[in-house]
């Protein structure tokens, strides 16, 4: 009698993606913070047909998983995550210009470069995103948002893989709050395969003068470096990045991990970083803040893997 093994997650996704699925591959080089362990398995997916492919597979063998998109807004364990981390690399871009302009793209276009493009072809509305490191997908998934703009805005609709198969959202059933939706409170377990946005006629100079503008500002507000992004939500009718530096912590440091001394909601990479000493900042922050001021600061960043 022989005994029969079952195949590894890395055997089932080589069947129909080859190569694109590797073993055993660091996560930080994929995150903008430039931290995180590997992943047992990271499959590069190169549309969304095979993003769908891809997630039908590992929903069928029962798979963990965790797409990853642009890379920011998480923080990746020293451990690695166990399972499949999907690299949503699916870039395909349609524009619908007239007197109504809008933009189909797949979710892992990089929502900065969509901004410009859209501005190199004279439409605007997107000039707010042109600073967000990001894809399509994550903007969606997370009510994206910069400068008064927000995917609130711009969203028409966008295509979901869901248990059931593809499914059309329109904005409203995202139900949108700030920084929030369905799918990111977990209300509807689903992954974004493209989005539908709505534009404006505007002209390449206007638009490219707005994006400049938004993109000094950026630069005389936000730390250059490795970091994830804006580390906590604002609290409403406040600052997080305020109640940090009120609380006298910013420029500290744990390891190579440091609060900014320009942005108390960015932490800094300033190299070797740990995952474990940026959670330690974390920790700090959220009991300092509590104790001087009674606010619980929620994490914006998403903490992947395991701790």
């Amino acid at each position: 009698m022989f005994m029969t093994t079952a195949a590894s997650p890395v055997e089932i996704l080589r069947q129909t993606f080859g190569a694109a699925a590797q073993e055993h591959v660091t996560l930080a080089p994929y995150t903008s913070a430039r931290i995180g362990g590997p992943a047992d398995v990271l499959l590069t997916v190169k549309s969304a047909d095979q993003l769908a492919d891809a997630m039908r597979l590992i929903w069928e063998h029962d798979l963990p998983h965790y797409v990853l998109g642009g890379g920011s807004n998480v923080l990746v364990s020293d451990k690695g995550f166990r399972g499949v981390v999907v690299l949503n690399r699916a870039k395909e871009i349609r524009f619908e210009t007239g007197d109504q302009p809008r933009v189909w793209c797949e979710s892992g276009v990089v929502i900065s470069n969509l901004a410009k493009r859209c501005a190199s072809k004279g439409l605007g509305g997107l000039e707010w995103s042109a600073t967000i490191p990001g894809t399509v997908g994550g903007a969606v998934y997370g009510n994206a948002g910069a400068f008064g703009g927000d995917m609130t805005h711009n969203l028409i609709s966008a295509e979901l893989l869901t248990k059931n198969g593809r499914e059309t959202f329109t904005l409203e059933q995202f139900g949108y709050g700030y920084r929030a939706s369905v799918l990111k409170r977990h209300d509807v377990d689903g992954i974004v395969l493209s989005a539908l946005l709505k534009l404006k006629n505007s002209t390449v100079t206007e638009a490219s003068v707005k994006i400049e503008q938004f993109s000094e500002r950026r630069k005389a507000t936000q730390p250059p470096g490795a970091s994830m992004g804006s580390m906590f939500k604002n609290p409403a009718g406040d600052h997080a990045g305020r109640l940090i530096e009120a609380a006298g912590l910013k420029g500290t440091r744990v390891g190579a991990a440091e609060i900014s001394r320009m942005h108390g909601n960015f932490f800094i990479n300033h190299g070797e970083t740990k995952a474990e000493d940026v959670r330690a900042l974390i920790a700090l922050v959220q009991k300092t803040v509590f104790e001087k001021f009674g606010i619980e600061l929620e994490l914006e960043v998403e903490l992947i893997g395991n701790w």
